[in-house]
């Protein structure tokens, strides 16, 4: 079993995105994703990347999380999606013994199809590599 912990800046949609496409199409049920961003609090989304993410079916629904030490302690690999989080943060993880990856995609905030494409490809070969 593989707990995925996806992170960005706010969790507000690049990590949910990832999230998302991480439990849409991960076949293996004994993996599992959550997503959580460093700073915690409300930020809506754009319109626009509601309304992108809509069209590509992937759901943003619920709160944002923010990053805990309990999903620190759950996780086994956390993925850093976003440009703007630095990976020292994640420092405290090695501690528990795992693996952190960095995907350094922008925030473009828009909602921009082409955000949304980087993201689905690299979950996509995430799932690939752990089937």
């Amino acid at each position: 079993m593989t707990n995925i912990l996806f992170i960005c800046k706010y969790n507000r949609f690049r990590s949910r995105i990832a999230e998302a496409e991480f439990n849409k199409i991960n076949k293996n049920k004994s993996n599992t994703a959550k997503s959580a961003g460093i700073i915690q609090g409300s930020y809506p989304l754009d319109a626009r990347q509601v309304k992108l993410a809509r069209e590509l079916n992937i759901s943003l629904k619920g709160k944002p999380h923010g990053l805990s030490t309990k999903l620190l302690q759950w996780q086994d690999i956390a993925i850093i999606v976003a440009n703007d989080v630095p990976s020292i943060i994640l420092n405290g993880s090695k501690r528990y013994g795992k693996k952190v990856i960095k995907w350094n995609i922008p925030d473009d905030k828009t909602g921009a199809e082409s955000e949304i494409n980087k993201i689905k490809n690299k979950t996509q070969r995430l799932v690939g590599e752990l089937s």
